[in-house]
């Protein structure tokens, strides 16, 4: 363990103590919650990782919608306000001084209720789960609902996974299929933002999607794939690592042009291997005749 890590576990150390003792003063708050790499035994936090803080609160309007209470916690340089991944919640990232980044995800008490009420867990659970149990210290609990939460967490994360349904599965390949139409049409007419950024972002997503049921269609259903694509080069089939190089376009016709093909002839192979080991059907009329129109184009 470096000095540069040592210094920068203790900031981090100082700086949640000055959270808990703040939160503890304020009856909105009603729990907390440290998440992400700095709370994980597995791939724990380097020491370029960030803080994830977890709040539970039935005023969430009030931290979203105002900062000044970020300087009871530390010397704020700059915040903002972003959609947490769930795409319902919003997170208060926050830089501090030492180049302290520290994510403040904001969720709502009844929210937090309605998943411990139990019943069967919804995909958005099983994501949560997925991210949360891999590591979840409990900072502040109130009522004993973080408590209550990550029993609950515990129990989705050993559910068996399931492979996606055949409905799933065609979901991803003709949304990457019809894409690749898109992603051409508009370089022909010239857009290189939307093509780079369709190529880039939206397809690379579904290319990500399918390498993760690639990898526990080959291996088994509760092999590790991570989240988001974390750790991907310990997961991922290593020639699908490789041409995955070339997939990413710079802002330039001909390196889109190229960029686009590559991710075509990778997400073809693994897409079409992914459907052999489930027994799926896979569009092949489709694929082909788009690709060949592809060609042509080009």
């Amino acid at each position: 363990m470096t000095e540069n890590k040592l210094r920068i576990d203790r900031l981090y150390a100082q700086l949640i103590e000055r959270f808990v003792r703040w939160a503890e003063t304020c009856s909105d708050i009603r729990a907390a919650v440290i998440v992400g790499s700095r709370a994980r035994v597995d791939h724990p936090a380097d020491e370029w990782a960030d803080l994830d803080v977890m709040i539970i609160t039935v005023d969430p309007e009030r931290y979203v919608s105002k900062s000044d209470w970020i300087e009871n916690i530390g010397n704020p340089l700059l915040t903002f306000i972003e959609s947490a991944s769930d795409g319902d919640n919003m997170e208060r990232r926050v830089l501090f001084e030492e180049m302290l980044d520290v994510d403040f995800a904001i969720i709502p008490k009844e929210q937090v209720q309605k998943l411990l009420q139990g019943g069967v867990p919804t995909e958005y659970e099983a994501q949560i789960a997925n991210v949360f149990g891999r590591g979840m210290q409990i900072a502040l609990d109130k009522d004993g609902m973080a408590t209550q939460l990550q029993k609950i967490i515990s129990s989705i994360e050993n559910l068996p996974p399931r492979p996606p349904t055949q409905h799933e599965f065609l979901e991803v390949v003709n949304n990457f299929i019809y894409h690749t139409v898109f992603t051409v049409k508009h370089l022909r007419r010239g857009e290189l933002w939307w093509t780079v950024t369709c190529l880039n972002c939206h397809m690379q997503r579904l290319l990500l999607q399918m390498m993760e049921w690639h990898a526990l269609a080959t291996h088994e259903w509760n092999y590790d794939t991570w989240f988001r694509g974390r750790f991907m080069e310990e997961w991922a089939h290593p020639q699908a690592l490789k041409e995955l190089r070339s997939t990413f376009a710079h802002y330039d016709e001909e390196d889109i042009k190229n960029a686009l093909l590559a991710s075509i002839d990778l997400f073809h192979w693994i897409a079409i291997e992914t459907a052999e080991k489930l027994s799926y059907q896979y569009p092949t009329k489709a694929d082909k005749h788009v690709t060949r129109w592809i060609k042509t184009c080009f």
